[in-house]
């Protein structure tokens, strides 16, 4: 699903204006899939409810006025609350007048006592930018007290639709995006005031649209990546992965992205790590092979072991490094030749990252294909800036260095980015339970799986982060966010693989 700017989206409008669509006819079109996506969601017990539809005196109230309309006209008791003054501009006037013609009630904010069981928001739409003037400022707090479900019709009003910025904004409970997504919906601090977000086609023909924009992943999206198997196939057809990971203080970081590639169907996978943690890795798992390696006194894996990874660097088809591993002098130059020499896609992670940090430019020495997946510290360590500044421009940032490099940035978080410099993917599922340590080394196992499968890697990344999130919903829809653990996710990971088996 495409993911716009105020700006495009306003295009794509006004390119439907030079067919056979009318303004008045796009407002009523966005009203009606408005109001009956509202029944969907809450059609079961909404004719015992109050409902007050809030309404600007933009645009983006004439799809209000609508709404109110065709609540009364199936007996709900709906009212329009106006915000500030009466609609002057002649479209939602009409409707307005409409509306009220047919019976509904209208009231002023200030006359209005929030009495309602729903309030739908029409205050702005996408052309909101800035700080709220008066009375909107206190329109908003008095819809996030009522107590009332809210429903915001294509952005929570407040919402900035192109950077997702947000002083103060309308709380939403549902979000009903008209036509497509917006920046808002994906991107922080204002995806967190959208709550559920659904879309609305109101009819405007894809000839409208350009080829040229941000995309949600979808799950149709990534099924292309996993054909039928071969009934001749055997463990070599599957790949080869070398896991570079672990550490005496972070054994388990290792486990769990060795669990994650084997859950998602590498054909073998060889472990790669510091001796002392030998036992915990054959305590936790039987079906790798396990290569463990001399050590520093900080017992990480010591320069000493550079021609063994060699060595495994030749047998690999996929390599994950940097989970666990520590960030030392050894540390950073291993990471660092493996960049260099490996010949088969790398996946880079977690203190791998951190220790190329320093002379980040190497990763332009790289000989393959090279995946990195920060959090959004470790991405503002990489750029010089602060991790305010790389929430702030997600997707800019993400694009940006991916493109410098010629690499494919994961950059993770709430609406994980994937990017390889031209093409940008936002992954829209997953959940704040998975904001736990190991949640990442399990990425990490998954992507590293998908390319020693032979998946290009900007697939590889979209599959993983895709699959990723898929299982960390339904992990906490069967525990809980606060109750589940990664072990939770990886108990059910290789079976929700049988979702994406032709």
């Amino acid at each position: 699903m495409r993911i716009l700017t105020a700006k495009q989206i306003k295009q794509v409008e006004e390119s439907a204006f030079q067919g056979e669509f009318t303004e008045e006819g796009l407002m009523l079109s966005a009203g009606t899939a408005c109001f009956n996506k509202i029944l969907k969601h809450y059609g079961d017990c909404i004719e015992n409810k109050k409902i007050a539809v809030i309404c600007g005196n933009g645009k983006n109230a004439g799809d209000g006025f609508v709404i109110a309309d065709l609540f009364v006209k199936m007996g709900v008791d709906a009212s329009i609350v106006l915000a500030d003054k009466a609609p002057e501009l002649p479209e939602p006037k009409m409707y307005f007048d409409m509306a009220v013609a047919n019976g509904v009630k209208d009231y002023f904010f200030v006359e209005y006592d929030f009495d309602c069981d729903i309030i739908v928001d029409c205050i702005f739409g996408i052309g909101f930018h800035g700080e709220p003037r008066e009375p909107f400022g206190e329109v908003f707090d008095a819809v996030n007290n009522s107590g009332a479900v809210v429903i915001s019709i294509d952005t929570p009003s407040g919402t900035d639709a192109t950077t997702g910025e947000v002083i103060n904004a309308v709380r939403a409970d549902l979000t009903i995006a008209i036509s497509t997504l917006k920046f808002a919906h994906v991107l922080p601090p204002a995806n967190a005031y959208c709550g559920k977000v659904v879309t609305v086609n109101i009819g405007i023909p894809e000839s409208c649209y350009d080829a040229d924009y941000v995309q949600t992943i979808t799950k149709s999206d990534i099924k292309k990546n996993f054909p039928k198997p071969d009934k001749n196939a055997h463990k070599g057809t599957f790949g080869h992965q070398l896991n570079i990971c672990g550490s005496y203080l972070m054994p388990g970081a290792a486990v769990i992205s060795a669990k994650a590639a084997i859950k998602t169907g590498v054909g073998l996978l060889k472990c790669a790590f510091p001796k002392s943690i030998y036992p915990v890795m054959t305590s936790h798992m039987v079906q790798p092979i396990f290569k463990p390696l001399c050590e520093n006194e900080q017992k990480t894996i010591s320069i000493g072991a550079m021609n063994d990874i060699f060595d495994e660097l030749k047998w690999a088809d996929s390599v994950a490094i940097g989970c666990g591993i520590g960030n030392n002098d050894d540390t950073q130059v291993i990471v660092g030749h493996v960049i260099k020499t490996s010949e088969v896609p790398v996946v880079l992670d977690a203190d791998g990252i951190n220790a190329v940090a320093p002379f980040i430019d190497i990763i332009k020495d790289k000989k393959a294909p090279l995946i990195i997946t920060p959090h959004p510290a470790e991405m503002a360590r990489l750029i010089g800036e602060s991790t305010g500044y790389v929430q702030a421009n997600r997707i800019e940032v993400a694009k940006a260095f991916a493109k410098e490099n010629d690499i494919v940035v994961v950059l993770k978080g709430a609406n994980t980015v994937v990017t390889d410099g031209k093409a940008v993917f936002v992954n829209t599922n997953g959940n704040a339970g998975m904001a736990m340590g190991g949640t990442g080394d399990m990425l990490t196992g998954m992507i590293g799986s998908f390319l020693a499968q032979g998946i290009e890697p900007i697939e590889a990344a979209k599959s993983a982060v895709f699959i990723h999130g898929f299982c960390g919903d339904i992990t906490a829809k069967e525990l809980s966010k606060r109750g589940m653990t990664v072990d939770d996710m990886l108990s059910i990971l290789g079976a929700l693989m049988s979702e994406f088996e032709a």
